[in-house]
């Protein structure tokens, strides 16, 4: 599944696909997004690209840095 890009949907679009792309899989041990995300809210996260600033890939590169601590 690849991100919406921002010029061609709408917020409610873009706020589903993070929805989906971050909902918990219940495999902790598998999934590692729980590690990823260090227990913040993944649509705090990617508020950004939610609202068309950013793209998903800038925000996702942020997250990954340890340099996106948006709550």
């Amino acid at each position: 599944m690849t991100a919406p890009n921002i010029e061609n949907s709408t917020n409610e679009e873009r706020l589903t696909y993070v929805r989906e792309a971050w909902k918990c899989l219940n495999d902790c041990e598998s999934c590692g997004k729980c590690r990823i995300l260090r227990g913040r809210n993944a649509e705090s996260l990617y508020t950004d690209y939610i609202n068309g600033k950013r793209s998903y890939m800038d925000v996702t590169f942020d997250i990954r840095n340890n340099s996106y601590k948006k709550e």
